[in-house]
């Protein structure tokens, strides 16, 4: 697999990962209660880049564990039985999103144990320092394992066969790729928008969400299969 692919790999995987909403929901969260606790836009801004930072923070650490449980599992040259797998694990999360991600119910409740979100919930409420806001930007990614733990996966496949320098460069790749939507709201928290405004799209939105989240899984697939499996049988004759 050429540098090209395997970044191209990486990308849509983060792309995969940044549309996933738990992150989204408890940033969204956190603006509103700071708002209306009439805290200042500065401790707005700090408070909401503290969370983002948590949450690149937890990325980094998660794909570089699993990269690193990899290599040690099956070196730098997986066998195909772990792509082919790892293309499985795509399909099924694939159909979990598409039938499951968000509750059949008002608003944009998502599929996660009620007890994470109750939680994350609280936290948000609770928090007021920037350390506070780290610490909840680590624990979203975590709760939200269920559905990045794929496109993680099939990043930390990529990235292993890659040379140092490239491994570099795709784990800075995915991490701000991934936090490409939680940017754009802070962006909008920085410009002093109406937070609202936002949650009022991802409700109106939510079904589309759903489908691209799911589809974009197939795509990437199906893109893993025909270069890492298929490329590679047929490159073997």
């Amino acid at each position: 697999m050429d540098i090209t692919v395997s970044l191209s790999i990486i990308a849509l995987a983060a792309f995969i990962h940044s549309s996933f909403q738990l992150s989204v929901s408890v940033l969204t969260l956190l603006s509103g209660h700071t708002i209306g606790a009439k805290k200042s836009h500065a401790k707005l801004v700090k408070l909401t880049t503290s969370f983002i930072l948590g949450v690149g923070t937890m990325t980094v650490l998660l794909l570089s564990t699993i990269s690193l449980l990899l290599l040690q599992l099956f070196g730098p040259k997986p066998p195909q039985i772990v792509w082919a797998s790892g293309c499985g694990l795509l399909v099924g999360l694939a159909f979990l999103v598409w039938l499951f991600y968000f509750r059949q119910e008002k608003g944009t409740t998502l599929w996660v144990p009620r007890s994470i979100a109750h939680y994350l919930t609280e936290r948000t409420k609770a928090t007021k320092l920037s350390a506070e806001a780290f610490g909840l930007g680590l624990s979203s990614v975590f709760g939200e394992l269920l559905f990045i733990i794929a496109p993680l996966i099939i990043t930390a496949l990529v990235l292993i066969q890659l040379e140092p320098t490239w491994q570099l460069i795709g784990l800075g790749m995915y991490t701000i790729i991934s936090l490409l939507t939680l940017i754009i709201i802070w962006v909008i928290v920085c410009k002093k928008h109406n937070i609202s405004k936002i949650q009022r799209w991802r409700e109106a939105n939510k079904n589309f969400i759903q489908f691209i989240s799911g589809t974009s899984l197939i795509i990437l697939c199906f893109f893993v299969y025909a270069y890492e499996i298929i490329g590679s049988a047929i490159g073997g004759i």
